[in-house]
Formats: structure tokens, sequence, C-alpha cells
């Protein structure tokens, strides 16, 4: 029986993280049809996965506007002051904390290269809470803040490689 190379387990490993990314809550036994594999050999690289942290967690892509919220995207281009004072508030997750308390969710933040050094995308009621969260930014972050700009997101075509479902409706804001 020939050994499998490791460039084939990458590809295998690859199917199947496209698959997850396409529909998280797909059945184990869909996803091992769509990739050509056994349900067993689908479910260990999903474990594997879960267990060296490739996979985060499962995520349901919701249409905000149904709870009343809108999505805003805020970028941050930082101060000349020390990364390592950002970094430790980042670490310490003390922006959560005070985003929980104004009903905003934080769906995404990631350290980005460009004009902007932070993206953050977050959920919230109105363009007041927005501006009352990106507030709360720049006290938490004091001088440590060169630059902020906050966007509402008008009309979502594709969320986390979900399509979205009313793509039609694009013309309506266009």
């Amino acid at each position: 029986m020939p050994k499998v190379s490791a460039r084939q387990i990458d590809a295998d490993e690859k199917k199947v993280l496209i698959e997850l990314q396409k529909n998280s809550n797909e059945s184990i036994d869909v996803l091992a049809k769509r990739c050509g594999f056994s349900r067993q050999k689908v479910w260990k690289m999903m474990k594997k996965f879960e267990n060296d942290k490739t996979i985060w967690g499962y995520h349901a892509v919701v249409e905000t506007e149904r709870f009343h919220q809108k999505n805003y995207i805020l970028l941050i281009k930082k101060s000349n002051a020390p990364a390592s004072k950002i970094l430790d508030i980042i670490i310490s997750r003390e922006l959560e904390k005070n985003a929980e308390n104004l009903n905003v969710f934080i769906v995404s933040s990631s350290y980005i290269h460009g004009s902007f050094d932070w993206q953050i995308s977050f959920n919230a009621e109105d363009i007041r809470t927005a501006k009352k969260f990106c507030e709360t930014v720049n006290r938490l972050y004091q001088g440590l803040i060169g630059e902020i700009v906050l966007l509402e997101e008008i009309f979502p075509v594709k969320t986390c490689g979900i399509q979205n479902p009313n793509i039609k409706n694009l013309r309506d804001f266009v």
C-alpha cells in the first residue's frame, strides 16, 4: 500500500477546509461526499483542525437587520507611541468588555497592512451607538491613535465566504 505524500495530505485537508468555509453547518456525510472522502477521514481531519487551532470555531452568518443592527467598520491608524502599549490593551480584551456595555458586537478585529494599522468590524444598533463605540476606542487607546475612520456597511454582498441570499436587492442600493 503506497504512503500518502505530504503534498496529497495538504491538498485533501485544503479540500475539507474549503467545504467547511462554504457551509460549516453541513453534515460530515455531505462534506465527505463533496470531497470524495470517507466520513471517518473527514471527521478525523476536523478533529485535528480543531485541536491544532486551524479551526478557531464555527460562525453563523446572521442577517443583522432582522435584529435591528447595522454593520460598521472602524479603521485605526496608530500614533507613534510604542506598539507594546496598544498590544497590551488588545490582549487584555478590554475593548470587548466596553463594547458589550454599549450593546456592540465585535465581528472581527485584525492587524492590517496599508494606510491603517487596525480594522474592527462590528454590529451596532445605529450610527449614534457606533460613534459612541468610536469614542470608547479613543478613550481606551488615548494617545495611541493617530487617526480613526468609521464606515457603515450599506449592503453585504458576501460575508464569511457566503453569498448574500438577497443579492438581487443590491440594485435597490446602487
